[in-house]
C-alpha cells in the first residue's frame, strides 16, 4: 500500500489507473495534525506542507481546531501560505447501513475558528469521541488486547484533542499485536470486529447545519459512492452542501472524473486534498502523488466569500 491515510481512509484506495499530477500540487485543502488523528504538530504539518510547495493549506482535524488555533496564536504561518481553517465531522447514518460504517465525512471549509457555537458543537462531539474510545480500550482488555500501557507511552492528549481510532491502532503496534494501523483496523477497529464500537455525534444535515452557521463551506469528503448516490448528494445539497472532494489523493482517475461530474451537474465547489495522517510516510512523499488542480481555488475562494457573508447577513 501507498497512501498517507491510516485506518478507514486507506479504504478509498482504488484500482484503476493512478493520477500522474502534471505539477506540484500549490493546494491541499484535507490534513490532520497530532490534535485530533494525525501524527505531525500543526506547526510541523504546516512547515512540511509549505516547503513541499504548497500555498493554500485547510488543516481538517476531526471535531477540533485546536491545531488551526496553534498555528495562528504562535504566529507560525510560514511565508507565502494561506491557511484555511478546517474540521472534518464524521456524521453518522444510522438509517443507511449500505453506506462504509454508516457514516459520510463533511469537511468545514473556512470555519470561524473563534465561533462560540460550533465549539461547543465540536466539544461535545469530542466528549462522545472520548466515552468510544475508552469503551474500545475496555473490549479490547476483555479479548486479552490490553493497550493500556502502550497508551500511556504514547503522546498526552488534552480535551481539545478528538481521540480516534488511529491512536488505539497505534497502541496496538507498539503491543506487537499488529503491525500496522490497517491491520488494526481489518482485524479489530471496524465494524464487526471485536474492538469496535460505534460512533455517536451529529448526522450529516446537522453538521452540514453547524459548519454554514460558523461561515464554513460544508463539503462531502472522499466519497466516491457519489455517482451512485444522487439521491444522498441531492438531500445533503438541499441542507445545505456546498462542495464535493473531487481529487482525494487515493482516488484513481476513472473515479476522480466521474465524482468531478456529480460536482458539475450538481453545481457543487470541486475540492481536493491528501488527507494526511504521517502513518506511512512524509509529507513530502504524500504530495508528490497529490493533484489538485489550480483551477479549484478561484470557485473555492467565490464560494468561501460568499459563505461568510451568507452567515453575517443572518447574524
Amino acid at each position: 500500500m501507498t497512501g498517507a491515510r491510516s485506518g478507514p481512509s486507506q479504504r478509498h484506495a482504488l484500482q484503476g489507473e493512478p493520477v500522474v499530477p502534471s505539477a506540484p500540487s500549490t493546494i491541499d485543502l484535507h490534513t490532520h495534525t497530532s490534535r485530533s488523528d494525525g501524527l505531525l504538530r500543526p506547526s510541523q504539518l504546516v512547515a512540511e506542507a509549505a516547503a513541499a510547495g504548497v500555498r493554500l493549506l485547510a488543516i481538517t482535524d476531526h471535531d477540533t481546531l485546536a491545531g488551526v488555533r496553534d498555528v495562528l496564536d504562535a504566529d507560525n504561518v510560514p511565508a507565502g501560505l494561506d491557511l484555511l481553517p478546517g474540521i472534518e465531522l464524521n456524521a453518522i447514518t444510522a438509517d443507511r447501513l449500505d453506506l462504509r460504517e454508516s457514516e459520510v465525512h463533511v469537511l468545514g471549509l473556512g470555519v470561524d475558528p473563534d465561533d462560540d457555537e460550533l465549539e461547543a458543537t465540536l466539544a461535545l462531539q469530542r466528549r462522545r469521541r472520548r466515552h468510544r474510545f475508552e469503551r474500545m480500550v475496555r473490549r479490547l482488555r476483555d479479548i486479552a488486547r490490553p493497550i493500556d500501557d502502550a497508551l500511556e507511552a504514547l503522546p498526552a492528549t488534552g480535551d481539545e484533542d478528538a481521540l480516534g481510532r488511529p491512536r488505539v491502532a497505534r497502541a496496538m503496534i507498539a503491543k506487537g499485536y499488529v503491525t500496522s494501523v490497517e491491520e488494526a483496523f481489518s482485524m479489530y477497529l471496524s465494524r464487526g470486529r471485536p474492538g469496535y464500537v460505534a460512533r455517536e455525534g451529529l448526522g450529516p444535515i446537522d453538521a452540514i447545519r453547524a459548519i454554514r452557521a460558523a461561515g464554513g463551506l460544508a463539503v462531502l469528503a472522499h466519497f466516491s459512492e457519489a455517482p451512485e448516490r444522487p439521491d444522498l448528494i441531492r438531500e445533503l445539497q438541499a441542507a445545505g452542501l456546498g462542495g464535493l472532494e473531487v481529487y482525494y489523493r487515493t482516488f484513481d482517475a476513472l473515479t476522480v472524473e466521474a465524482v468531478a461530474a456529480v460536482a458539475t451537474e450538481a453545481s457543487l465547489v470541486a475540492t481536493g486534498g491528501s488527507d494526511y495522517h504521517g502513518d506511512l510516510e512524509s509529507y513530502a512523499a504524500t504530495h508528490a502523488a497529490l493533484w489538485v488542480p489550480p483551477t479549484v481555488e478561484a470557485p473555492l475562494r467565490t464560494a468561501l466569500a460568499a459563505a461568510r457573508t451568507g452567515t453575517a447577513a443572518t447574524r
